[in-house]
């Protein structure tokens, strides 16, 4: 049995959200404060498999709740459930951390498909069921394994979140070759072309803060003035692909 707690204000849908989780064979525990969210996650360490959280919280919001979990090296998976389905605020909810991201009004039967994918995402890191396929990536002395949401590079491993993984994903498959950000837009997160691409230099900023000796002087992701980035696969420049 899977343990989700609910963070959400709007008494009526947390109730119906619980009716309908607890039917699926989950434990559900609601709370309606982004603070209350960080205290039993952070302080009294509950062992939580997902979050479903709200952005419209009083006192903190849904986007400070997943940062200061991710600070905090709390990686917990978060589904972002909110009134706020702008372009803009998709993308901030998952700079701030959030795995995945789900704007009301919503269908159930899809909430349901997100929560059983993040779910199995959980199982898998802890070793719990059928394993997937092996979907690594190798490159200049560091293994990217996508399933784990797993950078390892020497004697460190960083932990990346689902839009981290797959952003790194799309420059791997475009080794070599310039992307814009408009295409990432496009083709990582669903989005339209009208959308502001700044957040997407904020993901490149922290993905190579995992990759690059020297972020000042990045030999992986290079920027392309005026395009975009582009990866390569070793610090000579040589591009490839696996």
């Amino acid at each position: 049995m899977s343990r989700i707690l609910l963070v959400e204000d709007e008494i009526h849908l947390a109730e119906g959200l619980r009716f309908n989780l607890e039917a699926e064979g989950h434990s559900v525990q609601i709370i309606d404060k982004g603070e209350d969210a960080l205290t039993r996650l952070l302080t009294a360490r509950e062992p939580f498999d997902l979050v479903v959280l709200d952005v419209m919280l009083p006192g903190k919001d849904g986007f400070t709740v997943a940062q200061e979990l991710r600070q905090a090296r709390n990686y917990v998976p978060v589904l972002m459930l909110t009134a706020r389905g702008r372009p803009e605020d998709v993308l901030r909810g998952f700079e701030s951390g959030a795995d995945d991201y789900l704007p009301k009004p919503f269908e159930l039967s899809i909430l349901l498909a997100r929560i059983t994918s993040l779910l199995r995402r959980t199982q898998w890191l802890r070793g719990i069921g059928e394993q997937p396929p092996s979907d690594t990536y190798s490159f200049d002395g560091r293994v990217v394994d996508f399933e784990n949401l797993e950078l390892r590079t020497g004697k460190k491993t960083y932990r990346l979140t689902v839009m981290e993984a797959e952003l790194l994903r799309y420059l791997i498959r475009n080794a070599g070759h310039p992307v814009s950000r408009r295409a990432i837009l496009a083709e990582v997160w669903n989005l339209r072309e009208d959308t502001d691409t700044r957040a997407i230099d904020n993901f490149i900023v922290r993905l190579r803060r995992y990759i690059e000796p020297d972020q000042s002087q990045p030999r992986y992701v290079l920027t392309v003035r005026g395009i975009g980035y582009k990866f390569v696969r070793d610090s000579k420049g040589k591009a490839g692909s696996k």
